[in-house]
């Protein structure tokens, strides 16, 4: 990587520090704080909570038909979802443990927390839970995908790639053959070691 590089990767990391800063000032103002991994509301905020609590026959009664009908095939996402969780699953505790790989944390990644909201009648509580589920299996597999890539072939696209994952950005350059030859090592030690939290690969020599 170039300096310029190096320059706008370490920009990203403040930002994101700084995105922290501003959710934390958000929860505040919304009346919530984190306790030993649990979600608590202020008195007052819970009952505003509730007041705004739409019940299940009038959120039914206000769906449109083609939302009512579309659900189940929606919902039906839910067998290849848990699949390819199992799958990536068993496929990390064989495959990461071969290559010394330090496995992803699911937990990280999936968060079923919302159905707690207490504004949220039991169908909204079910969507939130679907839609947390698959997206943090997506996630979670990304990332699963990410350290295998990392592993077998730290090399960024010669095209353009949307959002790749946060390892694509300090992969080696197309076309850089010396570079692959002698620092593949490098890049696979570092995922022997603690997964760094940002995900980033190691920094370019």
């Amino acid at each position: 990587m170039t300096q310029r590089m190096h320059e706008l990767a370490a920009e990203i990391v403040r930002l994101q520090v700084e995105l922290d800063r501003e959710i934390h000032k958000r929860r505040d103002q919304l009346g919530f704080r984190l306790h030993a991994g649990l979600v608590e509301f202020a008195s007052d905020v819970t009952v505003e909570h509730r007041r705004l609590r739409v019940g299940v026959a009038q959120f039914m009664a206000q769906a449109q038909l083609g939302t009512v009908l579309s659900a189940p095939l929606i919902y039906s996402l839910i067998v290849p979802f848990i699949v390819i969780d199992a799958w990536v699953s068993l496929y990390q505790a064989i495959c990461f443990r071969v290559y010394a790989i330090q496995q992803v944390r699911r937990a990280d990644f999936i968060s079923l927390d919302r159905r707690h909201l207490t504004y949220l009648n039991s169908i909204e509580a079910l969507n939130c839970m679907f839609c947390g589920y698959g997206n943090g299996v997506i996630a979670d597999v990304r990332e699963v995908a990410g350290r295998t890539e990392q592993y077998w072939c730290p090399i960024k696209h010669a095209m353009r790639v949307a959002d790749p994952h946060l390892r694509y950005y300090e992969f080696l350059e197309y076309g850089d053959a010396a570079g692959y030859r002698s620092r593949l090592d490098a890049f696979r030690e570092r995922l022997r070691a603690a997964a760094p939290a940002d995900g980033a690969a190691p920094p370019a020599s």
